[in-house]
């Protein structure tokens, strides 16, 4: 049984796709396609709506209104989409997740990144789990499509609650998804700690900021299911392999 009380998502594209190169001078990174032309962000609608989540907002920044135009209100893939606005695009993913918060309407919500491949039991998995606390779906045996010094690595307590989390740890457990289930108190730490640091802070630098003041960050395994974070042109080439 999937878990009833969670019917919203939020899909991170603000951002400008800058390691793309020229690929994403006139495109956003989301609207790049991955089979038979299929943009990337179709990946994670469609991995939803599987999972029975059709309530979908979509943050947006760099060049916005591609977006809009492309994916419209959703209903050709049998999703409702809001868009929210980002101005702050180039900060933080943190920032563009806030600023989805009033449309949560405090409800615990999925949030995905709209660059990232992922399958539909990866959303199935974390709603199975029937606990409403603030999760991160993750990897413990990384494939080889996976570039371990870009990854965003995990190192977990004995319970499977995160210990910390980083591109940079040397010592660590698992791999960040991209995948969360988040609750009213994720966002008000990211309003508390950009009050401390500014807008350019990342979803880990939320996460870590809840850990050290005791809240437990809960983790979801995913192990053996697909999914691949698409940062520069390699990434795209892998994927659209993968998929043909």
């Amino acid at each position: 049984m999937f878990n009833t009380k969670i019917n919203r998502a939020i899909i991170l594209a603000a951002g400008d796709g800058d390691r793309m190169g020229e690929l994403t001078r006139d495109r956003p990174k989301v609207l790049l396609p991955i089979d038979k032309e299929e943009p990337l962000v179709l990946s994670p609608i469609r991995a939803l709506a599987a999972a029975g989540i059709r309530n979908i907002a979509i943050v947006v920044g760099y060049l916005a209104d591609e977006v809009r135009r492309n994916l419209g209100d959703g209903s050709q893939y049998g999703v409702s989409l809001h868009y929210v606005e980002n101005p702050q695009y180039l900060g933080g993913n943190a920032i563009s997740a806030w600023k989805a918060k009033l449309w949560a309407v405090g409800e615990p919500i999925i949030l995905c990144m709209g660059d990232h491949i992922i399958q539909p039991e990866i959303v199935r998995r974390l709603l199975s789990n029937n606990i409403i606390t603030d999760t991160l779906c993750v990897e413990y045996r990384p494939a080889f499509r996976h570039d371990i010094e870009e990854a965003t690595k995990v190192a977990l307590y004995e319970d499977g609650c995160i210990r910390d989390i980083g591109k940079k740890l040397k010592s660590w457990d698992a791999l960040d998804t991209g995948v969360f289930l988040l609750t009213e108190r994720f966002f008000n730490a990211v309003e508390e700690l950009a009050r401390l640091r500014g807008n350019n802070i990342e979803m880990s630098d939320v996460i870590r900021f809840m850990v050290a003041q005791g809240h437990r960050f809960n983790t979801c395994d995913v192990s053996g299911c697909f999914w691949i974070d698409i940062d520069i042109e390699g990434d795209l080439k892998l994927a659209r392999s993968k998929r043909n």
